[in-house]
């Protein structure tokens, strides 16, 4: 179950299904969550501190999370819908475009995030859209699975 705090940021998941999965951790973001790493906080920092893969600017812009995630072969799509051989993830971004969190969609159709520095959920894609935290979906991308 969602607490207070979480309740309030993430409004819509009290309108969709969603399901924790996993212990609170600090090992990692929803960034590195949805490229599939579990070891590193991925982030363009200025300073180099967090991890952002080679040759990508260090800028919190979407066209440098785009450029993170073509480093492993994502491009960008036009759906969310599951596609059978694809896997996908979505990028989050503010009111002003800022991005905000990413999240990467399941074999069964649902999405899995990484709530800040809290847990990992399974939840619907729109299950954390529209919130006070992450904003909206503002890119679909997806690669081969």
């Amino acid at each position: 179950m969602l607490n207070d705090e979480l309740k309030k940021q993430f409004p819509n998941l009290l309108k969709t299904e969603y399901k924790i999965t996993s212990l609170e951790t600090e090992d990692y973001n929803c960034i590195a969550w949805a490229a599939g790493d579990t070891e590193a906080w991925w982030w363009p920092d200025s300073m180099g501190t967090e991890y952002w893969p080679n040759n990508i600017e260090r800028s919190e812009t979407l066209a440098s999370f785009v450029k993170a995630f073509e480093t492993l072969s994502y491009s960008v799509c036009d759906s969310a819908e599951y596609e059978n051989g694809f896997e996908k993830i979505a990028i989050y971004t503010d009111a002003n475009g800022k991005p905000t969190h990413a999240a990467r969609q399941l074999k069964s159709g649902q999405w899995t995030s990484k709530l800040g520095r809290s847990f990992d959920i399974k939840h619907e894609c729109e299950g954390v859209a529209a919130s006070n935290a992450y904003g909206n979906i503002a890119v679909i991308m997806k690669r081969s699975s």
